[in-house]
């Protein structure tokens, strides 16, 4: 039997995303997902993003430069730095992602390297073969739960990727301009993160005037203050689900306008909709409850 040169799989186009915690690893989170028009908003992890591409290209902003991850490459980026991501060709691309805290990568590479403190990977995009196969096992066995093979893999892989790839954090220069009024902008607005106040609202409580405090606020967090308040509001809706609060329950805590709306922000930044993260974390029960509660989320 054969097949059209260009025929393809039925299901090419449809998306898949899956999000879990590492099954033996605490700190470290990990995705395997297909995206072809998913785009991820800019945004930033307290965590490192440490993927491979397996199939298409990804293409993201980092440190104001664009950079395309073709398949067969490693991708890097630091905890705290803003980027985006999204297809980089019309069929997206397929990937696998480890997020792990900074205090894990920083442990392993005071056993495996003279790294010390938080280490920086100062390439975005690698190709290295043998690092990608070592990741690709480590992944695939967390994903099926393997708990020994998982750890010992990934702490492998990662000790691999620092000794091949990282360097000793670089100090940021960041101005001292401005700072004092965004740290207390960015504490209002976590104080006040389901009912914030107005750029000029916000602008005069710190002592600031409203322009002057939003070059400010993007200087200091490479993010507006709209977009930062949605990174928290995401970030805490996340915390919440994990304890088994109902993803339109979480919407209405945080100040989203309705479930829908949450979902969209969630999977923006996430990359999967607030249920199925749910679902990977929480009991049986809980599960049940949430999976109800947000069975229309697509993922």
């Amino acid at each position: 039997m054969s097949f059209a040169a260009d025929a393809r799989p039925r299901d090419e186009a449809r998306e898949t995303a899956r999000h879990w915690p590492h099954p033996a690893l605490a700190g470290v989170d990990l995705l395997r997902a297909r995206y072809v028009e998913h785009r991820f908003t800019r945004h930033v992890h307290d965590a490192y993003a440490i993927g491979v591409i397996e199939a298409g290209v990804e293409q993201f902003h980092v440190d104001g430069a664009r950079h395309e991850a073709p398949a067969g490459t490693v991708v890097f980026i630091d905890p705290d730095v803003p980027h985006d991501a999204e297809a980089g060709i019309s069929g997206g691309w397929a990937y696998r992602m480890l997020y792990p805290k900074p205090a894990v990568v920083a442990g392993i590479a005071a056993e495996v390297t003279t790294l010390r403190g938080t280490p920086h990977f100062p390439e975005p995009v690698v190709t290295d073969p043998a690092a990608l196969r070592a990741f690709r096992a480590a992944h695939r066995a967390a994903e099926g739960g393997d708990r020994l093979a998982a750890s010992s893999l990934t702490q492998a892989a990662l000790g691999r990727l620092l000794r091949e790839h990282a360097a000793t954090a670089r100090p940021r220069s960041v101005p001292a301009t401005g700072r004092m009024p965004v740290e207390r902008a960015t504490e209002l607005l976590a104080e006040q993160v389901a009912d914030p106040p107005s750029l000029d609202e916000l602008a005069a409580a710190v002592g600031s005037a409203p322009f002057p405090l939003l070059r400010a606020f993007r200087r200091h967090t490479g993010l507006a203050p709209h977009a930062w308040l949605v990174q928290l509001r995401v970030e805490r809706a996340a915390a919440l689900l994990v304890t088994g609060v109902a993803p339109a329950e979480v919407a209405a805590r945080l100040g989203f306008a309705d479930q829908a709306h949450l979902t969209r922000h969630f999977k923006r930044h996430i990359g999967v909709p607030p249920g199925a993260y749910a679902a990977e974390r929480v009991g049986p029960a809980a599960r049940r409850n949430i999976v109800q509660d947000g069975a229309g989320e697509r993922t």
